[in-house]
């Protein structure tokens, strides 16, 4: 092992050093600042994690010279970590921005400061080469996640989401590293890529069965992570009972940097090199994949049918939208991985956006008027018309029409899946996204022609909200329209990369 170099390395730790810095520093104001000024701890929050992204853009951008192993082989820099890592933070920097307003958070520096250590923990694991860190990085992520579910300790559904989420969270954690402890006694190896080379030696002497069964385990864990079927049951007790802003963190942050592992994983473990008894390993983890597509869009899909809550609405659509995900983690085995790395990447990203649009607009709702049922919204549109409008930008993303970013998002997906011969596969999920119009389009529905009493009791934006919010909705259309092409051309070279180092 290499040892460990710190200018070397700092391109890698960049995101780590700067999210460092910020949880120390808001430590720091919440013991200095007085109860009356503590609010401003979330515009300090969200202008560190933004700075370090800035920073991250103009000095460490992944090139030729810096891509490539460090921490001594533990972590692997290139643009698929650079792109993760950072809509991670972005994703924690708009999340502090839209927490600013909400009452038993916005004065607590406590939880920005568990925030960005989640944050930490999700940049670990977007480029981890090695189990250890795999690991680390996901209870780093994952244990802040379960105090901020249950962040509210008067508000009996916070408690009982944060328990359920530790719950299901302990039992998937201990399965997936009962599946790294059956990968390390194979191999002897915890780096990814060590792995991989041993199992192609003939050193290796492993049957197939045992190998399948450590992968099966693994997946359990990934699917816990991502909220794929049959994995999902906490997610929609959760998202309804966990403070909003928390919620939507966890839509997006967990999703994507899960993902992000979940892509290298399967590409450096067990690439297509890998024929154990004759059979490609590769092969059975994208079967598991395509299976859990399929289960997770019915499931997603049909029972978002019947809420009448809109964050349990939001919660069977994330699994749904884990469904349409996994397309692409299906269609890496075949002739079209560049372009489904590519389109996992992009569709991360706008998923990023959007969710958090869709829930920024929920917790300005919820704010305002106290409620979250989705017969609540009815009238919207006349009490804050654009309040109405973001929220059908953020849906109409979700199902997938133009110019919102998620029809291009979908549309990669499934233009990966027909390159890699699962053209039933993609017609598939075409089914499933025209289901999922139904529920969207009833919201919006509400929105524009439902009637209320309240309609003449207009909602205001604080200014903060109107910003941040704006800039997301501005973000989302353009990922649909004129940021598409330069956007995808650069995750599809961070995905030809990758398949370059294997």
């Amino acid at each position: 092992m290499e040892p460990f170099d710190f200018l070397q390395s700092l391109p890698t730790i960049a995101p780590i050093v700067g999210l460092t810095i910020t949880a120390i520093l808001v430590l720091a104001l919440d013991l200095i600042l007085p109860e009356s000024q503590r609010r401003n701890i979330a515009l300090v929050t969200a202008a560190c994690l933004f700075g370090t992204v800035a920073l991250m853009l103009i000095f460490w951008m992944p090139n030729a010279d810096t891509e490539g192993l460090y921490w001594g082989g533990m972590i692997r820099f290139d643009i698929l970590t650079w792109v993760f890592s950072s809509m991670v933070i972005i994703g924690a920097g708009i999340t502090a921005l839209i927490t600013i307003d909400v009452e038993g958070l916005n004065r607590r520096g406590e939880f920005y400061l568990v925030l960005v250590v989640a944050t930490l923990g999700a940049c670990l694991i977007t480029g981890a080469a090695d189990l250890i860190i795999v690991f680390l990085g996901l209870e780093t992520l994952t244990i802040p996640l379960y105090v901020l579910a249950a962040f509210h300790r008067d508000d009996k559904r916070s408690s009982e989401s944060g328990m359920k989420y530790f719950l299901y969270g302990s039992f998937a954690s201990a399965i997936m590293l009962y599946g790294f402890s059956l990968m390390y006694g194979f191999t002897g190896h915890t780096n990814l890529y060590a792995i991989a080379e041993y199992m192609q030696t003939d050193a290796f002497q492993v049957n197939l069965l045992p190998i399948l069964i450590a992968i099966a385990l693994i997946v359990v864990g990934f699917g816990f992570k991502i909220s794929a079927a049959p994995f999902h049951f906490w997610t929609p007790d959760v998202y309804e009972g966990a403070p909003t802003p928390v919620t939507a963190y966890l839509s997006v942050a967990s999703k994507a940097a899960s993902f992000a592992l979940l892509i290298r994983f399967a590409l450096t473990a067990f690439p297509s090199a890998v024929v154990i008894n004759g059979a490609e390993v590769q092969m059975f983890w994208t079967n598991l994949a395509t299976a859990l597509a399929i289960l997770s869009m019915i499931v997603g899909n049909v029972l978002a049918l019947a809420q009448k809550n809109i964050k349990r609405l939001l919660a069977y659509s994330s699994i749904a939208q884990a469904g349409y995900t996994l397309i692409g983690v299906a269609a890496l085995a075949g002739d079209g991985r560049e372009t489904a790395v590519a389109g996992i990447t992009y569709y991360m990203l706008m998923y990023t956006f959007t969710n958090l649009l869709a829930f920024g607009v929920v917790i300005m709702f919820t704010n305002a008027t106290g409620k979250e049922d989705i017969k609540d919204l009815a009238g919207l549109s006349q009490r804050s018309p654009w309040m109405a409008l973001l929220l059908t930008i953020g849906l109409l993303s979700l199902a997938g029409v133009p110019p919102a970013a998620g029809f291009f998002g979908k549309y990669f997906l499934f233009q990966a899946a027909v390159e890699s011969g699962l053209t039933w596969l993609a017609l598939f999920g075409i089914l499933m996204s025209i289901v999922a119009l139904y529920y969207y389009l009833t919201v919006i529905k509400v929105m524009y022609v439902d009637k209320s009493e309240d309609a003449d009791k207009p909602i205001s934006i604080s200014p903060v909200y109107g910003w941040t919010m704006g800039v997301v909705s501005l973000v989302v259309v353009l990922l649909g329209t004129f940021a598409v092409q330069p956007v995808f051309n650069w995750v599809l070279q961070g995905a030809q990369m990758l398949f370059a180092n294997l």
